[in-house]
Order: structure tokens, then sequence, then C-alpha cells
């Protein structure tokens, strides 16, 4: 992909951001509007009565589409080449793949830091803004955990369990991602600009509005979605029966993300939103092993840092030898035990006993005496 400054002359890629910066045109509408006109360039051109055929646009949007030339697109570039943000279009290889497949994913997004292939491993730790020392000692110690395990680990960059969660990744020497609900030059909350940047250097802080945006009380849930859709489950740590958290939760169960709870006391009103979501049917978290059971198969393999590739998240607690024989089964084809010998490097022995092992873990599947294939 070339560089923002190569891609900035690019009439197609121009369009595409002038049309994102106008206010009111959000995803499912911007999706609209590409099937009716098929590219950005015939949108901006389109009359106003055409405009308004389209369902979602009424006569106040279609005049602020047609005004979209007036937007000065070469002063946000020059914004994002100078701060050394990125905009990273839905078509671009590097755009998250899970976000692909929510219902409404970002048509552009700005972005500081990297996203590698290994954030398609991705869980999300949400919580409360007053969150208790209990609470951040959990957020904390799940980030870490997670991002040791081979996890990246997406949160809002919010005050109290959101900011513990990045902390424990970024203790950890992992990857973490923050969702802002303000332009990425414009941190929210102010206090949390070293953790941002050092999000950044570690992992990516990613936001729907450029970069100079200040926070808008309806950009907090649009980009709830976000942090949920990103990721594989969701942690939600404190939360109090009307939290953006909760609606974090709802976002995640309507994504088909799983959802996950830590429990608290009883007296303590930040934690009833997550007693209500063990309630309602949500997995009790107790270690991270309660989440890597029940994270189920990718739905496109991962690739770590060191290469290897992985088809379901409990892949990552496996031990040296069980992780061998997953990836001399990687291709997902049934092989003979000589051929899995010879790719793991492993004894006959332990080749044997492994698979056991990986078979009682519904990992491995015989087909017959000789031959055995990845489960997942």
């Amino acid at each position: 992909m070339s560089d923002l400054s190569d891609r900035a002359a690019d009439p197609a890629f121009r369009a595409k951001l002038r049309l994102a910066l106008v206010s009111g045109v959000g995803p499912r509408t911007s999706q609209m509007l590409l099937q009716r006109f098929g590219d950005h360039e015939s949108i901006l051109a389109a009359s106003r009565g055409v405009l308004e055929q389209v369902s979602g646009v009424g006569p106040k949007l279609s005049q602020k589409i047609t005004s979209a030339g007036e937007i000065d697109i070469d002063r946000e570039l020059s914004l994002c080449i100078d701060f050394g943000v990125d905009i990273l279009a839905i078509d671009d290889d590097r755009y998250p793949h899970l976000l692909t497949e929510i219902p409404d994913p970002p048509s552009l997004m700005f972005l500081r830091g990297d996203l590698t292939p290994t954030d398609a491993l991705s869980v999300a730790i949400v919580g409360t803004r007053h969150a208790s020392s209990y609470g951040l000692a959990q957020a904390e110690r799940f980030g870490y955990e997670l991002a040791k395990a081979g996890f990246t680990v997406v949160s809002g960059l919010a005050r109290g369990i959101d900011g513990a969660a990045h902390r424990g990744a970024l203790r950890a020497g992992g990857r973490t991602i923050a969702f802002l609900a303000s332009g990425l030059r414009s941190i929210y909350p102010p206090e949390h600009e070293t953790l941002a940047d050092e999000v950044a250097e570690q992992g990516a802080l990613l936001s729907e509005s450029p970069p100079l945006a200040k926070p808008l009380s309806g950009a907090f849930p649009q980009r709830n979605r976000l942090i949920t859709g990103m990721s594989l489950g969701v942690i939600v740590v404190e939360a109090a029966t009307r939290s953006g958290a909760l609606i974090s939760a709802r976002c995640a169960m309507e994504q088909g993300r799983e959802v996950f709870a830590i429990p608290g006391r009883i007296d303590n009103a930040n934690a009833r939103g997550c007693h209500r979501l063990l309630k309602d049917g949500a997995k009790l978290v107790e270690s991270i092993d309660d989440v890597l059971d029940e994270l189920g198969p990718l739905t496109r393999p991962a690739i770590t840092d060191d290469g290897k590739t992985i088809h379901a998240p409990i892949e990552l607690q496996l031990n040296e030898m069980e992780t061998a024989i997953m990836q001399a089964l990687a291709d997902g084809q049934p092989a003979d035990m000589d051929a899995v010998v010879s790719r793991s490097g492993l004894p006959i022995q332990n080749v044997l006993s492994t698979i056991c092992v990986l078979e009682m873990r519904r990992l491995v599947r015989r087909l017959s005496g000789v031959s055995v294939q990845r489960a997942v």
C-alpha cells in the first residue's frame, strides 16, 4: 500500500475521504449510496433530487453531500501527514477482517500505529470509568495475561477499566488497540495522552473522526460497535445497570461475538451490570482459560508473530509438542503418522501420545489407525 502522501492525489481516494467527512453520512448511508451509484465520485456528482431517492437521504443530507466540494480535504490530509496519522480504507489489505463482518463497518478509519495479521486474535476488555480497585486490578490482570498469551487487547482508552486493560497489555509487551470517539490528535480524556502514545507505539489508535475532531456524546456508542466488532469476544469487568459497557455487550451479541463477565461484590453498584449479563447468559470468567475454552474456530486462519498458523484461539495455550503437531497439520488435510513425524520433527512415541491429548481436547481427529486431521 502506498503511503498517504501518494494516495492524496488519487481522485477516487479523495472522493472517498470527502464523502466520509460529510456530517450525517454514516456507514449505513454510505453503503446505500454506493449500492445506488457504484462509486464515491458518482455520489458526489449526483443531484439533490437523485440523492434523495436513496433511503435515509433527506433534503438536509442531500444539501450537505452536494456541498461536499467546500470541505477542505487538503487541510485534513496535511494534518494527517504532519501528525503521523494514516487513513485506512475498507478495501485496504490492512483493514481488520473481523470489522468487515459487522453490518456497518466504517468506509474509512484514521490510524496511528500499525495493524498486523496477529490482530485477528483480539479480545476486548470494557467497563466503567468509575472502577473500584478490584475492577482496575482485574482489568489490568486480564489485559496482561491475554497479551502474554498472544492476543491483542482492544478497548476505548477511557478512564477506569479501559485504561487499566491497555496498561496491562503494554506491561506484558503485547499488542493493544484503542478505538477513540474523538480525533487521534484530540485525545479524550486528556490525561491519557501519554497512554495514547504508548498504545500507538505498541499497537494502534483508530477513529472514524478526523484528527482534530472533539469527542461528542453520540460518538461513544458508535465507537463501541468497533471495539466489539474488532474482537472475537468482549470481557466486561465492572458496569452499572446503565453503562456504555452494556451497550458494548449488546453490540457484541448482535455481532455474534462471545460475551464474558467478571463477577463482583453484590453490594457494588458497578457489579450489577455484570451480574445481569451473567443472568442473561454471558460466560463467567475467572481466568483466561475460561475465555479460550469458549472462543470457537476463527473464520480465517491467523498468523502469529513467529509465523505459526492459528485456526482456533485455544492453540495459543498449547505446549511445544502440541504446537508442533498442530503446525504439522496446518493445511487441514489428512496426514498419516509418518508425515506428522517428518513435519514435526518429533519421535513417533511423542507424536502418538500428543495426538491422544489433542484428540481429547477436540483439536484433532483420527480418520483411521494411521491417519489424522485437524478438527478446527
